[in-house]
């Protein structure tokens, strides 16, 4: 396997223009909705416009409250924007203006002018931050993929702000490489298997305070929060599948390993398949398996049998 950056043919997606998927390249996906709400209530909630006539502000992302000045009435409006792509200009995004029943034409009319620009400059942050703020910590390992789709769609109902963003892949693909280990150790595949899956065993190896749920859907971190993850799966002593990253892999991206303990005669043979490793982490994921699992594992082994 090539180092990332020598050229090696497999990796010919580097050069593409298009940034075509080829050779089972890896998606890392974020989905954009909680945040999408938080940020777009913090740019448009508070928003004012004010003239002559009277006085309109944001007052929730669902609606529109408006005063006019000579009357002193009081009237709430909807805004609705149909679509929103960074793939277009924001001074295009359509911005539409309903009111309630009543009068209050001035006040719509105030939005429609001074408060559709406002918006559209709100949406314009918005845009900005899902590429910058959003998408802090995430790595873009090709020079092909420089420009994402980043299409957000956003209703604004009558009682409610629909944010539909789906959960897209925000310009991150992460060449991966596939990791296939075996490895014996001199006991049982009981006490191998509880050297995974038992708070003190592991602090024994990793010389390390540990976090460890060992049930599915549990959590565990070692080495001191450099290695974290997820137990995906645990069939007692044959069997464990967990979600595994190390602390400086690009965020939120996980591989799946899987370790399938075999009985030998008076041995356990450890067989490791680790999938979506960075293909620029792959000699450190080797040595993190190699050596800060299975020799100190075996280390600790052997003072047990020492002391036994």
């Amino acid at each position: 396997m090539a180092k990332w950056g020598q050229g090696d043919p497999r990796w010919i997606v580097e050069e593409r223009e298009d940034g075509t998927n080829v050779n089972n390249w890896h998606w890392t996906e974020r989905d954009a909705t909680v945040w999408s709400k938080g940020k777009l209530r913090e740019l448009l909630v508070g928003i004012a416009m004010e003239n002559e006539a009277g006085r309109c502000e944001i007052s929730e992302l669902k609606q529109v409250e408006g005063t006019v000045k000579e009357s002193g009435a009081k009237h709430k409006g909807l805004i609705e924007i149909p679509s929103l792509s960074e793939e277009n200009d924001v001074d295009d995004t359509e911005v539409n203006v309903s009111k309630k029943k009543g009068d209050g034409d001035i006040l719509k009319d105030l939005m429609k002018t001074t408060g559709t620009a406002k918006v559209r400059e709100a949406l314009g942050e918005y845009l900005k931050a899902l590429k910058t703020e959003f998408t802090a910590g995430m790595i873009l390992p090709t020079r092909a993929v420089t420009t994402q789709e980043l299409t957000v769609e956003r209703t604004l109902a009558e009682n409610s702000l629909q944010v539909q963003a789906s959960p897209v892949a925000l310009g991150v693909r992460i060449p991966t490489v596939a990791l296939h280990l075996t490895e014996l150790f001199d006991t049982t595949v009981e006490q191998l298997y509880s050297i995974f899956t038992v708070k003190d065993l592991v602090q024994k190896f990793s010389k390390s305070p540990a976090v460890l749920e060992a049930e599915k859907g549990g959590k565990f971190q070692m080495f001191d929060g450099n290695i974290t993850g997820e137990y995906v799966e645990l069939l007692t002593n044959r069997k464990i599948i967990m979600k595994w990253r190390c602390r400086n892999w690009p965020e939120e991206h996980y591989a799946t390993v899987a370790l399938n303990f075999v009985p030998a005669p008076g041995q356990t043979e450890l067989q490791l398949d680790c999938k979506g490793v960075p293909v620029c982490k792959e000699e450190n994921t080797k040595f993190c398996w190699q050596k800060q699992h299975f020799e100190e594992i075996k280390g600790l082994l052997q003072l047990t049998t020492q002391n036994a």
